[in-house]
C-alpha cells in the first residue's frame, strides 16, 4: 500500500521500568501516579535510537517516568524536531488504588472479576478515574494531535494503560478486551491515521509491543 501525505503515523513507546515496581498483573499498581523510571539498559534504548524517525515529533505525558525515559532515548542518539508534553496521554489515575494488589481489590469495594487486568474497565478507584475515562481522553489527544500534524511522525513516550487505550480507540475494540493486551517496558507500537472518507475507518494499526532482536 502506498503510504500517503496524509498519514500521520504514531510511534508508541512504553517508558522504561519504574524502579522497584511489580511485572503487570502479578505484581502491584504503582505506589504513587508518578513513579521514577530505571533508564539502564542501554541496549534498549540503542535500538530505540535506531528504530525510531529522526524528524518525528516527540511527546510525553509529562510524567516523571516518559520524560526520564525521553531523555534517555536523546543521550541514545534519537533527534526529534520538536517536543512537548499533554497530560491527556497520562497513565490512568487510580487514586486510593496506588500500590495495591489484585488481593487488596478483591478485599474492597466490589470490583469487576478480569482475567487479564486487576479491574474491568468501567471500575473507578475512590480518588481516580475508570479505564473508560482514560480510554476518552487518549481518543481526544490522538485525534486532535492527527489534525494538528497531519502526514507527520509522531512519537509518544507514555504508559502501557494509554496504549491499550489507544489501541482500543484504532482497532474500534471494547476497553475490556484492549486489557488484555500486553505492552511491555520500552516496547514500540504503532498506530496510523488517515483522515477522508473510505472504508475501513481512520486508523490502522501496524504493529503491537515490538522489542529489539
Amino acid at each position: 500500500m502506498v503510504e500517503s501525505a496524509q498519514v500521520t503515523r504514531w510511534h508508541l513507546v512504553r517508558h522504561a521500568p519504574v524502579i522497584g515496581a511489580g511485572k503487570g498483573a502479578r505484581g502491584l499498581l504503582y505506589k504513587t501516579h508518578d513513579e521514577p523510571a530505571d533508564t539502564s539498559d542501554a541496549d534498549s534504548f540503542g535500538f530505540l535510537a535506531r528504530w525510531l524517525p529522526a524528524d518525528a515529533l516527540l511527546v510525553t505525558s509529562g510524567l516523571a517516568r516518559t520524560n526520564q525515559t525521553a531523555d534517555a532515548m536523546v543521550e541514545a542518539g534519537f533527534s526529534p524536531s520538536e517536543r512537548m508534553e499533554d497530560p491527556r496521554f497520562q497513565e490512568q489515575f487510580y487514586g486510593d488504588w496506588h500500590g495495591a494488589s489484585r488481593s487488596d481489590l478483591a478485599g474492597g469495594a466490589p470490583v469487576t472479576a478480569h482475567n487479564f487486568w486487576f479491574h474491568g474497565a468501567e471500575d473507578q478507584p475512590p480518588g481516580g478515574e475508570s479505564f473508560l475515562d482514560q480510554c476518552a481522553r487518549v481518543a481526544a489527544g490522538l485525534e486532535e494531535l492527527s489534525r494538528a500534524h497531519v502526514g507527520r511522525n509522531i512519537v509518544l513516550v507514555g504508559h502501557g494503560g494509554t496504549f491499550r487505550a489507544a489501541l482500543a480507540h484504532a482497532l474500534g475494540i471494547p476497553p475490556d478486551r484492549a486489557l488484555t493486551i500486553s505492552v511491555d517496558n520500552l516496547s514500540v507500537s504503532r498506530i496510523d491515521h488517515r483522515p477522508g472518507e473510505g472504508a475501513g475507518g481512520h486508523w490502522r494499526t501496524v504493529y503491537v509491543n515490538r522489542r529489539p532482536g
